[in-house]
């Protein structure tokens, strides 16, 4: 991890500044949400599991109003998250944002009836567990200022009403980060960190394919989640900015 320069913490005659990390951020989606990110002057952590990736990233965004860097981070490991954790502390202090979207496993023509289970493991332990370990990892940080705002990145697929027999490691894990993010609301309510869940729609990334969304539009509601006034709504589901049944 690159070391950024030093910030000055606010003070009644300086700006409050937020300090933001994005999971899964070196291209796509995440990319996109980093770089709306920092044209609200966030100084922005952009994760990634290959370093090297998240540093030609980070170049891509040169000239940005907020700073970007890039940290190592697979959510799959406790110790790259511990490390992380460590040294965002030391760094900052502080943790304002962090918005849950490394993600993948869209298996799309897989069925229900498989024997083969190991996608949905995989899907889980990234959509469902990476956001469970970094959250609570990283809340400290934001308990420590009475502030923070998690947004997990899941997708209309989990929620409950929705009836298809495709994508079901995709669709059940995003389901259980739906209801990870209820209960982890429900608990924090009254703290000042609100959690919510954002469906950022069909994007035409490298994961959704072509057709979709522009990335812009998806990454969009996300970030407005990310940047909610005080006081925030916590424990919904967005889409653009307008709640959706669970």
């Amino acid at each position: 991890m690159s070391r950024p320069a030093r910030r000055v913490p606010a003070t009644a005659t300086a700006p409050v500044y937020r300090v933001a990390l994005v999971t899964g951020a070196n291209r796509g989606l995440g990319f996109e949400v980093v770089r709306q990110l920092s044209e609200r002057g966030m100084t922005v952590l952009l994760g990634a599991r290959d370093f090297d990736k998240g540093l030609h990233a980070v170049r891509k965004l040169a000239g940005a109003p907020g700073e970007v860097i890039a940290v190592q981070l697979d959510v799959t490991r406790q110790d790259e998250v511990d490390a992380l954790v460590r040294w965002i502390e030391i760094t900052y202090g502080r943790l304002d944002v962090l918005v849950n979207n490394a993600g993948g496993h869209y298996d799309h023509d897989a069925a229900a009836s498989t024997r083969d289970i190991t996608p949905a493991h995989a899907a889980l332990e990234t959509h469902l567990f990476g956001s469970w370990r970094l959250s609570s990892a990283l809340l400290p940080l934001m308990r420590r200022h009475g502030y923070g705002r998690i947004v997990n990145v899941s997708s209309g697929c989990g929620a409950s009403g929705s009836t298809s027999a495709s994508c079901v490691a995709y669709r059940t894990s995003k389901a259980a980060l739906n209801a990870y993010t209820r209960t982890l609301a429900a608990e924090l309510e009254g703290s000042g960190i609100a959690v919510n869940a954002v469906c950022p729609g069909w994007v035409a990334t490298e994961l959704g394919g072509p057709g979709g969304r522009p990335v812009e539009r998806g990454a969009a509601g996300i970030v407005w989640a990310a940047d909610l006034p005080v006081p925030a709504p916590t424990g919904r589901f967005f889409r653009d900015g307008e709640v959706i049944p669970w």
